[in-house]
């Protein structure tokens, strides 16, 4: 019995440590700014000597209240991504933000933030958004959302954003649980990846002529991010 009592304890602890780590490690100190020189690699960026922190590490001027080019991109959007990369001051906090622009008809397409959960507020015009559950079920969790709404995507699941307008443009502001959430366009990564997937594995999964995974991965796959 006490063996037994000694199993159940290590597989819940194993359970609870791999909760843990499954997100940002929590800051076991009241900041550690990303020093992104440093020649030392972890998982994340090691912290700047706090006599050389400074209070700019802790800001950026990112103009979040000007309208975004989304011109530029064949989806029709922009998003202004706010990470680690940007601002050192998030290292090890656990947190990002974005600013997504929406032309009449864009949209942010299927993606997926491996490292993140992300909760969205709607600013201005309508979006239809969802997300899609893991197999077997596949299910479409989708709702359009107005003006000051709010809507939640769980991490790692494939979720998109569409704006319904036809003369009107949108603007979200996204918050991310994570410092570096990740983007995996689920499109890009199919059929823009380098070098190429087989085209014999994409017609099988896909169920299409190989001509047609041809003719889509030969198309220019951007990313809609700045």
């Amino acid at each position: 019995m006490a063996s037994y009592s000694l199993f159940l304890l290590m597989a819940l602890l194993a359970l609870v440590t791999s909760g843990a780590v499954a997100s940002d490690p929590s800051p076991l100190q009241d900041f550690c700014v990303a020093d992104k020189h440093s020649p030392v690699h972890v998982n994340g960026f090691p912290c700047k000597d706090i006599n050389d922190v400074k209070v700019d590490d802790f800001f950026l001027a990112a103009n979040l209240d000007k309208p975004m080019d989304t011109t530029k991109s064949k989806v029709r959007s922009n998003v202004t991504l706010i990470n680690v990369m940007k601002l050192a001051g998030l290292n090890t906090l656990g947190i990002s933000m974005a600013r997504i622009d929406y032309a009449p008809l864009g949209q942010n397409p299927p993606h997926t933030h491996p490292r993140a959960t992300e909760i969205l507020t709607v600013l201005e015009g309508l979006l239809y958004v969802g997300f899609v559950t893991s197999n077997p079920d596949n299910k479409l969790f989708s709702k359009l959302l107005n003006k000051g709404d709010v809507f939640v995507f769980p991490q790692g699941l494939i979720h998109f954003q569409f704006n319904p307008s036809h003369d009107k443009p949108a603007v979200a502001i996204a918050a991310l649980s994570s410092q570096n959430p990740g983007a995996i366009t689920i499109a890009n990564a199919v059929f823009g990846s380098k070098p190429p997937i087989a085209d014999d594995v994409l017609a099988k999964a896909f169920q299409v002529d190989k001509k047609a995974v041809d003719w889509l991965q030969a198309q220019f796959w951007e990313d809609n991010h700045n």
